[in-house]
């Protein structure tokens, strides 16, 4: 059939239908459709008026996603307010005033708005949104003027069947266009749906990053499943072999398996979280900068990246030592010779310690947490004695404090003329008889 008689038979078809419509009845659907799209513009315009989430969009895009999905959801609401009306109308106008045909274009127009503020608004990417536009139009196109069934029986006898497989060019476009959105919408879904948990500062960072990961792995078998049946393949038959292969895979991976589910259980449990400082069995040690599923980030003061695996932190025992109180407790020795007065070095070592602006200090604060002196043993060369002090964090790193007391305890006894034993021996001299050596007889 060439171009002029198909043009033909759409103009014979056309006269027909406008002959059986009456000029009343085209008259009231034009009334209806210009009365449902003032009715929508209005409704969208006071909408956008006194809501404030739908007036702008945020200024931190990136901070308020949730904002901003609102906002871009406003921007759609004209052409689905006239699509809901629209499609209320087509089914109470036949019954009324007899044809709809019009109503009928109206909606379909309507949906070509719809689509096109959708990639408008929402795809801000302007490659993904020609693609989206050249790909979604047509269909639209075909689907208003009724092809959209021709099309799709073409398409599905152009196949080639192997066994049980029956590959269709209408199945394969089909994997290929939804299975595209799928994948986009996925991508944008876990991305909005990760922002939006890591924002809810009602829950602490341990419980959001275990719901933003079960969100992400949820996401993830939906859409494989979704893209999956679009491929047309046997979910049931999938199963039983996947039961097999994952059998023997797990036999392999036993281990990732392991610090996976140590890592739920390091982030349920609250044994470890961003900023405490860990101290492994092995002696390594450091602050902990990442949590993951798979295995923990420890940051030495050094500058290196200990990554650790999960299974370590629950197989064998490590030290947290801020977890629940980051005030730490430490000790510095040091000795002062038997001549010294011991009870009034008490005194200025701890008044000398306590002016440490990282020492805490001040009458406020228990006695216990209070810098304190104390004898430790009675030494060889000296008396042995120790100060005591409490600090937040850890000593060492830019915390670093035992080095800065070592030096302002030595500072302070060498102002109040305190000496500082060092190993000392005396050495006698014992003078012995003198040994006689009697002569041998002739």
């Amino acid at each position: 059939m060439d171009t002029q008689a198909l043009l033909s038979q759409l103009k014979a078809q056309v006269e027909k239908l406008l002959a059986e419509t009456s000029e009343v009845s085209i008259v009231s659907q034009l009334g209806v459709i210009l009365l449902i799209y003032a009715l929508s513009f209005v409704i969208t315009h006071r909408l956008q008026k006194h809501v404030p989430v739908l007036q702008r969009p945020p200024e931190s895009p990136a901070a308020y996603p949730l904002r901003l999905l609102l906002y871009r959801f406003g921007r759609l609401l004209f052409p689905l307010l006239a699509i809901l009306l629209l499609k209320v109308s087509a089914a109470f106008i036949p019954r009324l005033i007899g044809e709809s045909w019009l109503v009928q274009v109206a909606l379909a127009v309507a949906i070509i708005l719809l689509f096109n503020s959708f990639v408008r608004v929402v795809i801000t990417n302007g490659t993904a949104a020609t693609i989206f536009r050249w790909v979604g139009m047509p269909i639209l196109f075909l689907y208003v003027v009724g092809a959209l069934d021709d099309v799709v029986s073409v398409l599905d006898s152009m196949a080639v069947e192997i066994g049980n497989i029956r590959l269709s060019a209408y199945g394969i476009v089909r994997t290929l266009i939804f299975g595209s959105l799928l994948f986009w919408l996925g991508r944008v879904s876990n991305s909005t749906g990760q922002t939006i948990i890591r924002r809810q500062e009602n829950l602490d960072y341990r419980t959001r990053e275990v719901i933003a990961k079960l969100f992400e792995i949820l996401l993830f078998v939906v859409i494989a499943v979704l893209i999956l049946q679009l491929m047309g393949i046997n979910l049931t038959t999938l199963a039983v072999f996947g039961g097999a292969v994952g059998v023997g895979i797990g036999f392999g991976l036993q281990h990732i398996a392991a610090n996976l589910i140590s890592g739920i259980i390091i982030i349920l449990d609250r044994s470890l979280t961003l900023g405490d400082y860990i101290e492994m069995e092995d002696g390594r040690k450091g602050t902990v900068v990442k949590l993951s599923m798979r295995s923990t980030t420890l940051e030495t003061f050094d500058g290196k990246d200990v990554v650790v695996p999960n299974e370590k932190f629950i197989s064998n025992s490590f030290v947290n030592w801020t977890q629940k109180n980051n005030k730490q407790r430490y000790r510095v020795d040091f000795s002062v010779a038997y001549s010294t007065d011991v009870r009034n070095t008490v005194e200025i070592i701890k008044q000398a310690v306590a002016r440490h602006p990282q020492v805490l200090s001040g009458d406020e604060l228990p006695i216990e947490e209070r810098p304190d002196c104390e004898i430790d043993s009675f030494g060889d060369n000296g008396v042995n004695m120790f100060v005591e002090f409490w600090m937040e964090g850890v000593d060492d790193g830019r915390n670093r404090v035992g080095g800065d007391l070592l030096l302002i305890i030595l500072e302070t006894l060498q102002e109040n003329g305190v000496e500082i034993p060092f190993p000392q021996r005396d050495v006698r001299l014992v003078n012995s008889p003198s040994r006689v050596v009697a002569e041998p007889s002739v």
